[in-house]
């Protein structure tokens, strides 16, 4: 009999969704056991998000800064898992804060070590370099990381800036003021996520689960899109400035968070298109460099440099 524990946090519910979906192949095997684990957090976030919190939590997020959790179920803390599928969103281009604590506690510790993971990221757009720390922390753990599937909101990235938005501070998935597309992965996406856990069912079955991310791949579970990459890095690099700042001025902190706010609107609505320009009438010069890149950011390993 082959264990698998499903780890996700939810608020939406989008992520659980996406959760169930590619654990039902397994769910349906009979000789594979199936446990979830939903994280709990000891004081949880709202949802629908109001203002405050909602950029409040930056500098936690972004730094990295883990929460208290509430204890897993004692039974799945004594079990020994064959894979742990370590669903995840993105907050502040680094995984969430529920997640991130998680990861740095105790639980997480005798959870992984040693134990094959696959990560699954549920983001608006921007997953790459949370992928990137999310790798960190698992060969921290002692975990191997095995694959990843990465899940986004296919719509254009000023469209899903509206559509999320709205989506988070009313709590409706809807379509934002009647004309605009439905936020979020996709329904239909998230059922044919499905397949995922096929492939997955498949190489547990077969002891082959090191060779699967190829598949995965193949399968359509990791696309890049060079603009948003190339906006991840540069928001990266400028968001670690923001933490510099937010940490030389605790008590400033309520002033920071404004100024934060308008300082996103400016990069999104203004800056952005303008990198995105950029990106696209460079494309061309770099494309050996990004092929390289493009072949390691759909895999698993984590670069030295």
């Amino acid at each position: 009999m082959k264990k698998v524990l499903v780890i996700y946090y939810s608020q939406s519910g989008q992520l659980k969704d996406i959760a169930n979906s590619i654990a039902q192949p397994l769910v349906n095997d009979t000789t594979i056991e199936v446990d979830f684990y939903p994280i709990k957090m000891r004081k949880d976030f709202p949802f629908p998000w109001d203002k405050e919190s909602f950029f409040g939590v930056f500098p936690d997020s972004f730094g990295q800064i883990p929460h208290e959790i509430l204890a897993p179920p004692t039974e799945i803390l004594h079990q020994k898992y064959d894979l742990i599928l370590l669903h995840y969103q993105v907050w502040y281009l680094s995984p969430s804060i529920p997640v991130n604590s998680f990861l740095q506690s105790i639980y997480a510790e005798q959870l992984l070590k040693n134990t094959k993971v696959i990560t699954v990221s549920g983001s608006r757009n921007m997953w790459v370099y949370a992928q990137e720390k999310m790798k960190k922390i698992l060969l921290a753990q002692k975990a191997h990381l095995v694959g990843n599937i990465a899940l986004t909101d296919r719509n254009i990235n000023l469209i899903s800036v509206v559509t999320v938005v709205d989506w988070m501070f009313t709590g409706l998935k809807r379509k934002a003021y009647g004309v605009f597309p439905l936020p979020g992965v996709s329904k239909k996406e998230i059922y044919q996520a499905r397949k995922f856990g096929e492939i997955i069912r498949n190489a547990l079955q077969n002891d082959n689960l090191n060779e699967i991310q190829t598949k995965l791949v193949a399968a359509g579970a990791v696309e890049i899109r060079w603009f948003l990459v190339s906006m991840d890095k540069k928001a990266n690099r400028l968001f670690a400035v923001w933490i510099k700042i937010f940490r030389a001025n605790p008590t400033k902190k309520s002033l920071l968070i404004k100024l934060f706010n308008i300082y996103l609107l400016i990069v999104i609505w203004f800056v952005s298109p303008i990198v995105h320009l950029i990106e696209t009438l460079f494309h061309p010069f770099f494309i050996g460099k990004k092929r390289q890149q493009k072949k390691y950011y759909q895999g698993i390993n984590l670069s030295e440099c």
